[in-house]
């Protein structure tokens, strides 16, 4: 297509993209005020190109996968935290008992910066447009993993004190930043299909899924904890650069430039409009929302703090060894994953009837505890009711499940609750809700030592 002299060119940045179908390019007219109005028209009458190979797709899982790599790996290196670094037997003896609730801690140190940065990042533009805000998040995150590595390196038998703060401080530092990459690329895949948000969704359950397969490796690869401990989180930079590289692959897909080019389009004509109506978009999407905060709350009440404290008798199939990997980290991360695959083909019910279940899941608190929860250093009072591990077993693979499938349809259905030219917003205030919901369920978890001792 040829621009005339004076004339500025309708594609993003004033770049040639790379060369389309000719039916396609023919019909491109140039906007003499340098506008994108007459091309975006067009496209948005045309149907939209294929996802050859599904490539926009697993890139959003990938990131999907990136944005709670930092978490998963933190929580599911429980062991290497507790029983190595902060284990009695790897320390010198202090006042302080700094294993004692860390995975409590863990949570409270992750989710605190994880939810104001979420719920900043709608209001206030940190860094730049949405590249920005991606590519140094990543790049920070991994800069902090570095650290992480570099401490696993290091005997802290004489400073365990400093090494628990040293990592509660990375904590914080990564999930401030994790807050902004998470609400960004929720942001950013709003506005495509929705089966794209459930992508995103898909990959952070894999993400779970991942690091417990690598913890399980690790461990049976590796004698020394801390040999395994660094190839471990040195995957988690491998993950996070392979994030950052597959990014720039985003516009050189055709389809990705079609919903860029629409999106563009939304925004030019909204730009009369001096102010966001934030509360609004906020009230329309409020039902999903609500399924978003739910189900979330609710998983996190009981996962990983309860979830990974219940103990099976020495006869179970699983040894004591895998027990806890297996039937909580595995299981909960496989069949989370599984429940968002499925909503690539399954979307029930719809989004009137949808806060049904959500509310419904609440019932997995009480049957959890019921089971046979004893966390470190609590003498637990109330009976066991659910004394059999397949039944366990059973009640954690229906609420991983209904965990994954519940959480990927409220976060799709979200962003088609709003006019499109504030979908962007309303995948922002997705992700804000999902890890408040994280966040409250992780506050709540702190009562549940408590309520088996009454």
């Amino acid at each position: 297509m040829v621009v005339g002299k004076g004339e500025e060119s309708p594609f993003i940045e004033g770049k040639q993209p790379v060369t389309l179908n000719p039916s396609w390019e023919s019909q491109m007219k140039s906007d003499p005020k340098g506008k994108c109005s007459t091309v975006s028209k067009i496209v948005s009458n045309l149907q939209p190109p294929v996802d050859k190979y599904k490539l926009v797709f697993f890139i959003f899982m990938l990131h999907g996968l990136g944005t709670l790599m930092p978490w998963n790996m933190f929580i599911t290196a429980k062991s290497y935290f507790e029983d190595f670094k902060l284990g009695e037997n790897y320390t010198i003896k202090t006042e302080v008992n700094y294993r004692g609730n860390f995975m409590q801690n863990i949570g409270f140190a992750s989710q605190i910066p994880n939810v104001l940065f979420n719920w900043i990042n709608i209001f206030i533009n940190f860094g730049g447009d949405l590249t920005t805000r991606i590519v140094y998040s990543i790049l920070l995150e991994i800069v902090i993993l570095i650290i992480t590595v570099v401490l696993a390196m290091l005997d802290s038998y004489e400073w365990p004190g400093i090494f628990f703060w040293a990592t509660m401080t990375s904590i914080v530092l990564i999930n401030m930043c994790n807050g902004i990459y998470q609400s960004t690329i929720y942001g950013l895949v709003a506005a495509l299909p929705p089966k794209y948000t459930g992508a995103v969704v898909l990959g952070s359950n894999i993400s779970g899924c991942f690091a417990t397969i690598m913890s399980m490796l690790c461990a049976t690869f590796f004698t020394s904890m801390r040999t395994s401990a660094i190839y471990y989180f040195v995957t988690a930079i491998l993950i996070l650069l392979f994030c950052f590289d597959t990014y720039f692959a985003l516009p050189l897909t055709k389809f990705y430039r079609h919903y860029e080019m629409l999106n563009n389009e939304k925004k030019s004509d909204s730009r009369s409009q001096l102010n966001v109506p934030y509360w609004q978009i906020f009230k329309k999407a409020s039902p999903q929302l609500f399924n978003v905060f739910f189900t979330f709350f609710v998983t996190l009440a009981v996962f990983p703090a309860v979830h990974s404290d219940i103990k099976g008798s020495d006869d179970f199939i699983i040894g004591s060894k895998y027990f806890t990997l297996v039937t909580c980290f595995l299981t909960f991360n496989v069949f989370a994953m599984l429940g968002s695959l499925t909503t690539s083909w399954v979307q029930w019910p719809k989004p009137k009837y949808l806060v049904v279940p959500v509310v419904l899941r609440v019932v997995f608190i009480p049957l959890l505890l019921f089971c046979n929860y004893v966390p470190k250093d609590i003498v637990r009072t109330l009976p066991v009711y659910i004394t059999n591990e397949w039944v366990y077993w059973l009640i954690a693979i229906i609420m991983s499940y209904s965990s994954g499938y519940l959480s990927s349809l409220g976060m799709m259905y979200a962003p088609g609750t709003v006019h499109a030219r504030y979908q962007i917003t309303a995948g922002m205030f997705a992700s804000a809700v999902l890890i408040t919901g994280i966040f409250s369920g992780i506050m709540f978890s702190y009562l549940s030592p408590l309520i088996i001792q009454l």
